[in-house]
């Protein structure tokens, strides 16, 4: 019996032993090449090597030392920096087979001593960490002639490029791309990554960008955008370049792309055009427009829903036409921004225009099985749509002295749409009897008009933190349809030829939906301490909205005259708001903290 114990405690101690092993141990000693002495409280980062995601974070102790312990099998990256001293950047593994790393002395050197920036391993760093940004160097990677900014991007570690360009990094996606800290053509990444040339960037930096009001007040608010930033290098801000496309293929395909950009002094000037029936309407992924707000809609039986109408996307028609169809595109813009005035004034201008058509025919055949029987549906499905839209939009800064600063941003978007439908449904049983008979056809023609403008005028104040910032802004919104509908259903009892019922709709819809609002916001924000700190803001907001539907029946001249009560509402919401509100928001360098007030009236 002592035995059999003995045994099982052995087992035990032996299974805990490896289960302990399963985990690594980073460490090592970081000191200075010249002097030979310790470089305490010394940055220590893993970061895993196919995101980037920071894994394990320490300081060097007084003598240097430094240990990261519990590291599961894993590629990792160890980043050691210190002031004035290049950066040690390192690549390794942590398997069954070793599961301690250790490094022994890592010997930082004085930049002001060394010619290249660091280089411990390889002869460039591939990327390094500048308090919260990532910045990688391109000269650390292959980059192939006449390649582009995305294909220099996808050689990242932790970021992803999907077909459509989309860029996700560290699991999150990046929604905008700036050249150096501007915008270019508004939020449209692809614009930069498809059509700059890697060989014109000098490095790349990958950082949360803060909101705007953060930015100003230094107070965190919690809302960050994941930003890519693409600086230029020095000679490749002055000059022209561009690039032209053209494609064919069989069953009457084709394609063709121009870009033209042109940098001078402060200046950047870029136009593009695309044409083409290969499904490609726009040059992005996400193209969102800014003058999206939120409204509300009336449906046909009365009810009320919200809408955020924020984006308006060239390359959204897969869900506006269920994915039927290639559209036929033409599409184009231009891009221009200059600062001048010593930088305190600076514009950004961007004008859209596009058109698509998209036509095509649809065959469905389904069956639905039930308990006794199956029915069987055929449907004949044909549709045209239409689509032109021009946008501009135009931000203005002016900084009218080192704590006064005003912005400006307008943007208006005028789109016109047309479309129609016919369709022939029927529905038969397993003996091939006819069950039901649909012949539909829908006509409508929508012209949607939107202008928003935004005012903010912020001032800082001697002491750090203390600010006063008000915000103004007028938007408006406008859409106008006119359509048809005409439907004819017939339902039919198994093996008679006539039908038992029939039910016809023919209707002409005319709806006019139109929505505006003022809001203001007047905002304080006093330092309490150094973590904790108070945000007074007042609000006044006016909104109307109307939605007028009516639905008409034909009288007796086949003229659509007779108002359909029963299709038909018309509703006006006006609005006034007050809202006073208080935030203190504690931060601390683990901890974030919001205490958030607020009466609305």
């Amino acid at each position: 019996m002592r035995q059999t114990i003995l045994l099982l405690f052995c087992f035990l101690s032996l299974s805990t032993t490896l289960q302990a092993q399963k985990s690594g141990t980073v460490k090592g000693y970081v000191t200075d090449t010249i002097n030979h002495s310790t470089l305490t409280n010394a940055s220590i980062s893993l970061l895993r090597a196919k995101d980037s995601i920071l894994v394990k974070f320490t300081r060097a102790k007084e003598n240097g030392y430094f240990e990261l312990n519990n590291i599961k099998a894993d590629k990792f990256i160890l980043l050691v920096s210190y002031p004035k001293y290049a950066d040690f950047v390192d690549q390794f593994s942590v398997d069954s087979t070793k599961l301690i790393k250790d490094y022994g002395k890592i010997n930082l050197e004085d930049r002001g001593k060394i010619l290249s920036e660091i280089i411990i391993k390889g002869n460039r760093a591939a990327m390094k960490i500048k308090g919260d940004t990532l910045e990688f160097d391109p000269k650390a990677f292959k980059i192939e002639p006449n390649a582009k900014v995305e294909d220099l991007i996808k050689q990242f570690p932790g970021i992803q490029i999907d077909k459509d360009g989309k860029i996700t990094a560290q699991g999150e996606t990046v929604t905008k791309v700036l050249v150096d800290g501007e915008e270019f053509f508004g939020d449209d990444p692809t614009l930069v990554t498809k059509n700059l040339r890697a060989d014109m960037v000098d490095k790349v930096q990958l950082y949360d960008k803060k909101s705007d009001q953060a930015a100003f007040t230094g107070i965190d608010d919690g809302q960050k955008t994941k930003t890519l930033n693409v600086k230029l290098k020095e000679d490749k801000k002055n000059g022209h370049f561009g690039k032209l496309e053209l494609g064919g293929g069989t069953d009457n395909f084709y394609k063709g792309q121009a870009m033209f950009n042109k940098f001078w002094d402060k200046k950047k000037l870029a136009t593009y055009g695309i044409f083409g029936n290969t499904g490609q309407v726009g040059l992005g992924w996400g193209d969102k427009d800014k003058y999206g707000q939120t409204s509300y809609q009336v449906t046909d039986d009365g009810g009320i829903y919200f809408t955020n109408n924020g984006n308006d996307e060239f390359d959204s028609w897969d869900g506006q036409f269920n994915g039927e169809g290639i559209p036929v595109a033409q599409t184009g813009g231009i891009h221009f921004d200059n600062k001048w005035n010593k930088d305190k004034e600076s514009i950004n201008v961007n004008y859209k225009i596009g058109d698509i058509k998209l036509s095509g025919n649809r065959n469905d055949i389904n069956q639905q099985n039930l308990s006794s029987s199956s029915i069987y549906n055929t449907s004949d499905k044909s549709f045209e749509k239409n689509m032109t839209k021009n946008k501009l939009d135009l931000a203005y800064e002016i900084k009218i002295d080192t704590t006064l600063t005003l912005k400006l941003n307008v943007d208006g978007l005028f789109k016109k749409s047309n479309s129609s439908d016919a369709e022939t449904r029927k529905g038969t049983d397993e003996q091939g009897n006819q069950l039901n008979n649909l012949k539909q056809t829908t006509t409508n023609d929508v012209d949607d008009k939107t202008f928003n403008i935004n005012t903010l005028l912020t001032k800082r104040f001697k002491k750090t933190g203390r600010t006063l910032s008000l915000n103004l802004s007028q938007s408006s919104t406008d859409s106008k349809s006119n359509g048809y509908l005409n439907s004819r259903a017939e339902f039919f009892t198994p093996s008679v030829i006539s039908p038992d019922s029939t039910k016809v709709v023919d209707q002409n819809k005319v709806n006019n939906i139109s929505n505006t609002a003022f809001k203001s916001n007047l905002i304080y924000t006093e330092p309490l301490s150094k973590s904790l700190s108070l945000i007074l803001n007042y609000g006044f907001n006016i909104s109307n909205g109307k939605a007028d539907r009516k639905s008409f029946n034909q009288d007796t001249n086949g003229d659509y005259t007779v108002l359909d009560s029963i299709f038909s509402n018309n509703y006006e919401l006006d609005q006034t708001i007050n809202q006073v509100g208080a935030i203190f928001n504690y931060k601390k360098i683990k901890l974030f903290f919001l205490l958030v007030l607020n009466l609305v009236v």
